[in-house]
């Protein structure tokens, strides 16, 4: 299936951290946060300014971005769990 999403919207998927502590102990899923990293999938045309202009986003398909812990919409697409954000829940892009 395809996704395209609409306005300042980004499609991202989740990076999922190690299992383990640097000293060997092994996390398990229950106690794990969610990781606040993804890759950015698909990213929307962009917001309208005052003027009705339209404003491209910063970030692309490909971009390693880190985003807050409780940002975004939790969807399954194609049976993969994926966010929906707005750009502006993105805190930057990892490089």
């Amino acid at each position: 299936m395809a996704f395209r999403p609409l306005h300042d919207r980004v499609l991202i998927r989740r990076i999922e951290e190690d299992n383990k502590t640097p000293s060997g102990i092994i996390i398990p899923d229950t106690a794990k946060e969610k990781p606040q990293q993804g890759e950015v999938l698909a990213v929307g045309p962009g917001a309208r300014d005052e003027a009705g202009k339209l404003v491209p986003l910063d970030v692309k398909p490909g971009d390693k971005v880190l985003f807050g812990k409780w940002s975004g919409s939790e969807v399954t697409i194609d049976g993969e769990e994926l966010l929906i954000m707005k750009e502006s829940d993105i805190l930057g892009i990892i490089e």
